[in-house]
């Protein structure tokens, strides 16, 4: 359910976005473009803008409740703590010892070459 709602609001991030750049401001943009051709035919002179704005703010609604609605199907059963959480208990395991790799030259004849002294 999580990973189908996050899906949900990456689509509907997209869908807005490209909305809120269609639109019109103050008489400009893409919106402004098409308003003496055939959408001024079909939907009026300003129901564009009225369509459009509605549209935005629909998806906003949508976007925020779905983001909230997310937090509440996080599975929280699972015993994940983070780093913080473990150090903070007491619980820190010993971080691993670093591996450096051998400071021996190659031979000559190998495939790697050897390295240069000065």
């Amino acid at each position: 359910m999580f990973t189908f709602l996050i899906v949900l609001i990456a689509i509907i991030g997209i869908l807005m976005t490209f909305v809120v750049l269609v639109q019109a401001g103050r008489g400009g943009g893409l919106a402004g473009i098409a308003a003496g051709g055939a959408t001024t035919q079909i939907l009026g002179a300003r129901q564009a803008p009225d369509v459009l704005e509605k549209a935005t703010w629909t998806l906003a609604v949508m976007f925020i409740v779905l983001c909230i609605l997310t937090n509440f199907t996080i599975d929280t059963e699972g015993n994940q703590e983070s780093v913080i959480q473990q150090q903070s208990q007491g619980q820190t395991t010993p971080a691993p010892a670093p591996v450096f790799p051998d400071a021996t030259p190659a031979p000559a004849g190998g495939d790697t070459p050897a390295p240069v002294q000065e």
